[in-house]
């Protein structure tokens, strides 16, 4: 399993996770910066993501939808900091309504992709960064940590397709 290490930190208000995949840090990258790829890890594997915008360039926004089991569609937006292809980038990550308009009683995280290259291999650190402590707990008390790395657990599965 590529996911290695979750930790979420009250005190500094994150949530960190952290895998390695046998491949290089470009391919992995481009798992990102391709949107067809991203919805095939994006969401955990009983809530496929559908992404409708997708523009990785600081500036830039993207714009995806989770179908749960229900059929019940789950809704939410990036707004692209930075981009350091292919060692890093940032972005802001929130929930929305289904025409993307930020949910404003939910938490935003400002996230942080790195990717590190250690022989042949491919560190990521995931770090997510809460304006509260109560933010960060909403998304725990959501299943996150589980969504999240079932969702990254599915990158092996493409990497070797």
């Amino acid at each position: 399993m590529p996911v290695t290490d979750v930790r979420h930190d009250p005190d500094n208000l994150t949530l960190t996770i952290t895998a390695e995949f046998a491949a290089p840090a470009e391919r992995v990258w481009q798992i990102y910066a391709d949107p067809r790829q991203l919805e095939r890890i994006w969401g955990p594997p009983s809530y496929p993501a559908t992404v409708v915008d997708h523009d990785l360039r600081p500036g830039g926004r993207v714009t995806y939808y989770m179908t749960g089991p229900d059929g019940e569609k789950y809704c939410g937006w990036w707004a692209v900091r930075t981009v350091d292809e292919p060692r890093e980038f940032t972005f802001e990550d929130g929930f929305a309504d289904e025409d993307f308009n930020p949910l404003p009683d939910m938490p935003v995280s400002y996230s942080t992709y790195t990717f590190s290259e250690i022989d042949g291999r491919t560190r990521v650190t995931f770090v997510n960064r809460f304006a509260s402590a109560e933010g960060l707990q909403t998304v725990l008390d959501m299943g996150t940590v589980e969504g999240a790395t079932s969702a990254i657990n599915q990158i092996d599965e493409l990497l070797a397709a």
